[in-house]
């Protein structure tokens, strides 16, 4: 019995291993940590993370400031804030927006999608809700690979920017949740494709 869990341990880590490979070479090539380097989009997806207090975590506020650094560089146009409102009391776009607005961003070129759980429901609506084909995807290096994934696999020519400003506590468990949620996201490009909150179209 011990051998056979040994046996099945070593198959889902190689599994977990090779599908984040696969995925960290697919987008290798369109990752920019240089903001000279990224081709100009209309459009930036900044993706969401974690809110304590009405405030944005570390990691959320690094990559709402790399999507001010593009936009002030004049390599994007507009921002679409993407993240989670689900829970009463609990808005990520509005603080997105509001850290947005603190920042020097205008109004008028931010976009909000509410509805954004998932890196997976973030691009799905991306693409059939605000009708993007192309974007610069916004976030952080350990991120990056799954959401480029994703984003291709509905029909959007992605360039990520990585949004890593500091060290960030916990980076083991990012890792490990994103090897988790690579595998996830496989099954629900390639196999599911379960539907998200859907809507009218929105024009950027």
């Amino acid at each position: 019995m011990l051998k056979r869990l040994l046996f099945l341990l070593t198959i889902i880590i190689f599994v977990v291993l090779a599908v984040r490979l696969w995925t960290h070479y697919r987008a290798d090539g369109d990752v920019r940590d240089d903001l000279e380097q990224i081709p100009k989009r209309k459009v930036a997806i900044v993706f969401g993370a974690g809110v304590f207090n009405n405030l944005p975590s570390p990691v959320l506020y690094d990559r709402i400031l790399a999507g001010a650094e593009l936009y002030k560089a004049g390599k994007v146009s507009k921002l679409l804030m993407s993240g989670d409102n689900r829970l009463l009391g609990y808005n990520e776009p509005e603080v997105m927006r509001r850290t947005a607005l603190q920042m020097g961003i205008p109004d008028a070129d931010i976009a909000l999608d509410y509805a954004g759980r998932s890196t997976y429901e973030t691009c799905y609506r991306a693409h059939d809700i605000f009708d993007l084909r192309e974007a610069i995807l916004v976030t952080q290096r350990f991120h990056l690979d799954r959401a480029m994934m994703i984003c291709e696999q509905f029909g959007i020519d992605a360039v990520g920017f990585v949004a890593d400003r500091r060290p960030y506590r916990g980076m083991w468990f990012n890792h490990l949740r994103e090897a988790l949620a690579t595998i996830k996201a496989i099954w629900e490009v390639f196999i599911t494709r379960p539907l998200p909150v859907m809507g009218e179209k929105i024009k950027i």
